[in-house]
């Protein structure tokens, strides 16, 4: 439109004998105007119609659009590229437990949760942090509504780093230096001002991009005496994972009080375990001849 008022303007449209240089050569209709308008766009130039120095105008314009031109393609590229890429939506398929849980492992009350991913495609150098946030008061009577403090999960491979090739439980050991060293059974409320944080990130593996999937955990919604159940099974050779039982939990034998007072008085343990032994036991028959399965997960078999 720009383009055919310049050219009726100046009077291209119907040139008469002793005219003028047109301003742009070669426009005579709306059509033409607009063709040109689209070479000037996607720069392709045909070289049947160019501007003249007649008209500033004409020259103005050609600047502004190539300007807006170079706009419109930077801005579509943007949005093009970040709708491919969509870091949140890779975020979506990892997942985490519903609740978590205090149990005794290897001895020790562990506070523990479990994370997985639903897509074939790996999260390349997977990182996983912990935080309490609780109220809390310091001696000299300050209060600090979001005190944050970061607890140390237990990995062999050392770090926060994880291997997230199945379904992992994640577990914080709960010691004299954790910040739930303190936490009894009965304060798992929902008055209770508690909150654990878990914050996973990691590269996709097929664009490169860092993504971060986070959640937390109030009072309420931590079992105390319970166990996530398996949920990784051997089939063919194989082993297949059942992800509707991924936030199933079993009861437990636990002490309940603290990890304290655990650690203080040892028989509460030996109690607990004596307990244990006199409760029936299972026997579970092994073929002798089975071949020992491959460590590998076959996507096929992804439930």
């Amino acid at each position: 439109m720009a383009w055919w008022l310049i050219a009726f303007a100046h009077g291209d449209l119907a040139p008469s004998e002793g005219t003028a240089e047109p301003c742009v050569t070669s426009i005579h209709s709306f059509s033409s105007a607009f063709l040109f308008s689209i070479e000037v766009q996607v720069t392709i130039g045909f070289g049947g119609r160019m501007v003249t120095e007649e008209c500033p105008l004409a020259i103005l314009i050609l600047i502004v659009q190539n300007i807006v031109g170079l706009m419109i393609n930077a801005i579509m590229l943007g949005c093009i590229f970040m709708k491919t890429a969509q870091a949140h939506r890779r975020a979506e398929t990892l997942i985490f437990s519903k609740h978590a849980v205090i149990a005794l492992r290897h001895g020790r009350l562990c506070f523990m949760l479990r994370v997985g991913d639903l897509r074939k495609s790996m999260i390349i150098s997977a990182t996983i942090h912990m935080q309490v946030v609780r109220k809390t008061t310091s001696p000299e009577g300050e209060v600090v509504p979001l005190h944050q403090v970061d607890i140390p999960m237990e990995n062999g491979v050392g770090g926060n780093s994880i291997f997230l090739v199945a379904p992992l439980i994640i577990y914080h050991v709960i010691d004299a230096n954790s910040p739930l060293y303190d936490l009894a059974p009965s304060d798992l409320h929902h008055h209770q001002d508690l909150e654990i944080i878990v914050i996973l990130e990691g590269v996709v593996e097929t664009t490169g991009i860092t993504t971060q999937a986070r959640t937390s955990y109030l009072a309420d919604e931590i079992l105390w005496g319970q166990r996530f159940v398996p949920i990784v099974a051997e089939e063919d050779g194989r082993y297949s994972v059942d992800y509707s039982k991924f936030g199933n939990t079993v009861k437990v034998p636990t002490p309940l009080c603290t990890a304290r007072q655990l650690d203080e008085d040892h028989s509460l343990l030996e109690a607990l375990t004596l307990a244990s032994a006199r409760g029936p036991l299972r026997k579970r028959s092994v073929p002798m001849a089975k071949a020992k399965p491959k460590f590998s997960i076959s996507p096929d078999s992804l439930s």
